[in-house]
């Protein structure tokens, strides 16, 4: 048997993982469908589906008040125990109460994983991360996120890269700005409006649509501002860089050392503050549908190298592996 082969099997039958207990941006699902295409028994169990990413095998349906929810949570879990190898658990969230959670996978020799998106840790204190300890594993999905769990495991926010076939930008003299917030006030909206502002540019916002509408929408832009508070860049990025689109965000000068020597390229983002917004879009309008195409094919080699979902799934599996 290959060693790519081993990482997916406990003996005789296929490694059984569940994911669990949110598909926050979609990232659970795609590790999941993943993990299928390589022969892993892998399931993702939520408590309430998603408007924006329902995907899941299945909802919990969880009602409101922690009294009703918990009967619901615990039938559950005992369902899933039998026969479960590992229990991948997201944004620092688990089935059951945590202080009951892991002690109890510990003493049924179940091996567990908590796997941080960014929201859930960034700019909270040690003790606010605790969870992190308990697990036999972390993960955060970037470099720069080590900051706040320095011995977790970088696993990046994986795609189908190959699946997207890269749409260039336009010609158009008036480019299209694109902006798609799940949170305005964590995103910077308000400073993308008014960068915008008397710009010669068409900005449109993305707000509340599923995925795949939003995806088709994200097809058609020119250049595409992600966030400017967090320092680093989300799930948005990372598509319309597989798209070959030029894209703006904030990042940490830090976590973009930690990436090159990581990765082995340049994060090919366009820098900018809230500040410095609107002289980067000035620049960058100015430059014109070549230049916008040149970064676009970086952002794509970086997409292929840094976010294939082939290749984080080979690390997802040595992590497996590792337990």
């Amino acid at each position: 048997m290959s060693d790519a082969d081993s990482r997916t099997r406990r003996g005789s039958r296929p490694l059984r993982v569940v994911h669990c207990p949110v598909n926050t941006a979609g990232v659970p699902w795609a590790n999941v469908q993943a993990l299928r295409r390589r022969g892993v028994d892998a399931e993702l169990v939520v408590f309430n589906r998603y408007p924006l990413h329902p995907e899941a095998d299945r909802s919990l349906d969880l009602p409101p008040g922690l009294l009703r929810r918990q009967p619901r949570q615990w039938r559950a879990l005992a369902g899933l125990l039998q026969g479960t190898d590992v229990f991948h658990f997201y944004f620092g969230l688990t089935l059951v109460p945590k202080r009951l959670q892991f002690p109890l996978l510990r003493t049924l020799r179940k091996r567990s994983v908590m796997h941080f998106l960014g929201t859930d840790i960034r700019g909270k204190a040690p003790e606010q991360l605790a969870v992190a300890q308990m697990a036999d594993a972390a993960v955060v999905g970037s470099w720069d996120a080590l900051r706040w769990v320095p011995h977790a495991d970088v696993l990046p926010p994986g795609i189908d890269v190959a699946a997207i076939e890269p749409v260039p930008p336009s010609d158009r003299p008036r480019p299209v700005v694109l902006h798609a917030p799940s949170s305005r006030h964590r995103k910077g909206t308000e400073h993308v409006l008014a960068a915008c502002e008397g710009l010669d540019v068409e900005l449109r916002l993305v707000e509340g649509l599923p995925h795949d509408e939003a995806f088709a929408l994200y097809r058609d832009a020119d250049i595409v501002v992600d966030q400017l508070g967090s320092g680093w860049y989300g799930l948005l990025a990372i598509e319309c860089m597989a798209l070959g689109k030029p894209v703006v965000a904030n990042l940490r000068e830090d976590g973009l050392g930690s990436t090159r020597d990581a990765v082995g390229l340049d994060v090919p983002i366009v820098h900018a503050t809230a500040e410095t917004l609107r002289a980067r879009l000035e620049l960058l309008v100015a430059a014109g549908p070549d230049e916008w195409r040149r970064l676009g094919a970086a952002s794509r080699a970086y997409a292929e190298r840094a976010h294939d979902l082939e290749r984080v799934t080979d690390r997802l599996l040595d992590l497996y592996a590792r337990l």
